[in-house]
């Protein structure tokens, strides 16, 4: 039966369909180290809300219950864990291009520039509440694997004792891939393996990773980071959804609008499970 109107859409005229969102979403991937959630948990708010909550529960003695009781028969005395409430509220962050008909250019390349332009806004934000860990200050010189064993000690006598990640700036990589290339390692397969290929790999226990995000510009004040080392509960992402990409016809301009645009935020919700390795001299 034929009709007297139909459109024309995505779902009749899939040919035509550039997949933007796509191209989008897998540049914002492959470009964020945070976006996945395997190093920083990613917390979902609900619509209708633009703030998550995230409760830090406090540890609590356990009493030993034993034959020898002197009051066989009643209940021992019960503890409540203290609680404190981190709010982590989001922001919009967002990039847009205006593609116009003329020229056929690619929006899924315009797409992929967007993705990564979103992706790197959220690695900033995620580095920027870094600057709320512990904070353990080089004595003197470059990073050296000394200063991770002495994070790694503090963050496990604090009672953590989960896995560890480590994120390293750009300029203490090298002075810490020179460390682990002296004689002290000489030898064994965590310098041939750093040595071969240019990933530090885990260091005591500590998965490392090296960002550009990380730098001497990235807070405000004199501090200059070389590393941070954190536990999976010393910070928190809260999203709103996942990347988005939204495509509209803008006629005034002959083309079409391109927006990536995601909802989220960070913050550091307890500061005793991570610790910032900084250089303030």
């Amino acid at each position: 039966m034929a009709y007297a109107n139909e459109y024309g859409s995505g779902i009749n005229m899939d040919a035509l369909m550039v997949n933007t969102k796509a191209a989008t979403v897998f540049a914002a991937q492959e470009q964020s180290l945070y976006i996945s959630g395997q190093i920083v948990p990613v917390v979902n708010v609900p619509a209708g809300s633009a703030t998550a909550q995230v409760p830090v529960m406090g540890s609590v003695t356990a009493s030993i219950v034993s034959g020898s009781e002197t009051d066989p028969g009643a209940d021992f005395a019960t503890t409540l864990a203290a609680n404190t409430k981190n709010e982590v509220n989001l922001d919009l962050f967002a990039a847009r291009s205006v593609i116009r008909d003329l020229g056929g250019v690619s929006t899924a390349e315009v797409g992929r520039i967007l993705g990564n332009a979103v992706a790197t806004a959220v690695d900033q934000e995620v580095t920027k509440k870094m600057k709320d860990l512990t904070t353990q200050e080089i004595a003197a010189g470059a990073l050296d694997l000394d200063e991770i064993f002495s994070a790694v000690a503090t963050i496990r006598g604090a009672g953590e004792g989960g896995q560890l990640y480590g994120i390293v700036s750009t300029d203490a990589y090298a002075a810490l891939m020179t460390a682990i290339g002296s004689t002290a390692y000489a030898g064994g397969d965590f310098q041939t393996e750093a040595l071969r290929n240019g990933f530090v790999g885990t260091i005591a226990g500590v998965r490392t990773f090296v960002s550009s995000h990380l730098n001497n510009t990235v807070w405000t004040g004199t501090e200059n980071p070389k590393m941070c080392v954190f536990g999976a509960d010393a910070l928190r992402i809260a999203t709103q959804g996942s990347m988005n990409v939204e495509i509209e016809r803008r006629a005034a301009a002959v083309g079409f609008d391109v927006v990536a645009s995601m909802a989220m935020g960070a913050k550091a919700v307890d500061a005793t499970r991570g610790v910032k390795i900084i250089n303030a001299a």
